[in-house]
């Protein structure tokens, strides 16, 4: 069953609004292998465009979708390399601005110390993305598009959470389908409670939410606290989503439809180098699988399959993979673990 359907006359598929970064991970190359060492005590790092939007505008590209993109960058050679980057992806880039009170792209550095342990340290100071502005965000380009995909981060601060708010607003009007990736991120909220009412006045106007349960507890955390997976679904469907995935990491992930149906999945047992790019290839795959009126358990086999294939990656979006290759890695998981492995 088709939960939810696109217009197929529009030209783009996706518009994504929110933050783009710059990823500099430890390198892993043929010549040079940083391998698992404190941060202090890497010399030579790779650099990749990241952030959670940016991220999987790359990847449904390798999918063969038409994405666009709704975001600030800053006025310098990491703005142009942003922009060149998308260009060569067939990503649109018309209604990427850049900034002109000297504000800068977010610079992310990776500390893998093992699979299991990695974090990052980010400098968000006079940040580009959340420059985001209300005149930046064009009625017609939301028009032209068959989605809008709201990362939760650009509703962090003004003046983007306008723009991202102005956004949805006429992602209504227009009947473009609202997509809401929570993607929190602690360290660009000043509050509990804004994240509560800013998430929540999104959430009530999208059709499709992704959010771990953690992600979910701060968004209700006003509401209705204390929420189990079922009830959290139940308090959106009533809104407007029609599909709620809640995701619970290693545990898997179960998408809940509005008819009262739900579908789980585990996560494709790999051996991971980092901890995080994961849940980026996780909506790739998903939303592709939309996008092909796949049945929700298919969507969220393939969805799991490309988290699984991130993990092992050095990085989040210049290996995020095409069809092809998710296919063809589901396939070898079953013959080694099972058909249903990741179903449940």
């Amino acid at each position: 069953m088709q939960y939810v359907t696109f217009d197929q006359t529009r030209p783009l598929d996706l518009i994504l609004l929110g933050r783009i970064t710059i990823d500099f991970n430890p390198a892993y190359t043929n010549e040079v292998k940083e391998d698992f060492k404190p941060l202090k005590d890497v010399h030579m790092f790779e650099k990749f465009v990241g952030g959670s939007p940016a991220n999987i505008a790359v990847g449904v590209t390798r999918y063969g979708l038409k994405p666009g993109f709704l975001g600030k960058v800053s006025n310098d050679q990491f703005g142009d390399f942003v922009v060149d980057y998308f260009n060569s992806q067939g990503i649109d880039t018309s209604h990427i601005s850049r900034c002109t009170g000297g504000e800068k792209l977010g610079l992310t550095f990776t500390e893998m110390l093992s699979p299991s342990q990695s974090s990052i340290l980010m400098y968000r100071n006079c940040i580009a993305d959340l420059q985001l502005h209300v005149n930046d965000v064009d009625p017609w380009y939301i028009r032209s598009a068959k989605a809008l995909l709201v990362s939760g981060t650009a509703l962090a601060d003004s003046p983007s959470r306008e723009a991202a708010l102005k956004a949805v607003m006429l992602a209504k009007q227009y009947g473009t389908k609202v997509i809401f990736d929570i993607d929190y991120r602690e360290y660009t909220w000043k509050n509990m409670d804004e994240i509560s009412i800013y998430y929540s006045l999104v959430a009530r106007e999208a059709d499709i939410i992704l959010g771990s349960r953690e992600e979910f507890d701060l968004m209700e955390n006003l509401l209705h606290p204390g929420l189990s997976d079922e009830q959290s679904a139940a308090l959106w469907h009533g809104y407007n989503a029609k599909i709620i995935v809640i995701k619970h990491g290693m545990k898997g992930s179960t998408a809940y439809t509005a008819d009262g149906e739900k579908f789980s999945i585990k996560p494709f047992p790999v051996e991971a180098r980092k901890g995080f790019g994961g849940g980026d290839g996780y909506g790739c795959g998903f939303l592709y699988g939309l996008y092909q009126g796949w049945d929700i358990i298919d969507c969220l086999e393939f969805g799991s399959a490309e988290a699984s294939m991130m993990v092992r990656s050095n990085n989040s979006s210049e290996s995020l993979p095409g069809p092809e290759e998710v296919h063809a890695f589901i396939k070898a998981e079953k013959e080694q673990y099972g058909e249903m492995i990741a179903r449940v």
